[in-house]
């Protein structure tokens, strides 16, 4: 597998506990921890929007 340009979120700080994300070549999203970055989340697209999608709904509803 070719090596993925990892980025790190907006949101992350200086600091460690960034969240990390690549396009691979098949079109998957991959997500992952900058503390575990050997484990890994593949999402398509359509699931990373669900998936930020509920994460803002339960921000929502627990200020």
């Amino acid at each position: 597998m070719p090596e993925l340009h990892w980025q790190k979120s907006s949101f992350s700080s200086e600091a460690s506990n960034c969240v990390e994300l690549a396009t691979a070549p098949d079109g998957t999203i991959r997500l992952r921890e900058s503390d575990d970055p050997t484990t890994t989340l593949t999402l398509r697209p359509s699931g990373l929007h669900s998936l930020l999608a509920a994460a803002r709904r339960e921000i929502a509803n627990h200020p």
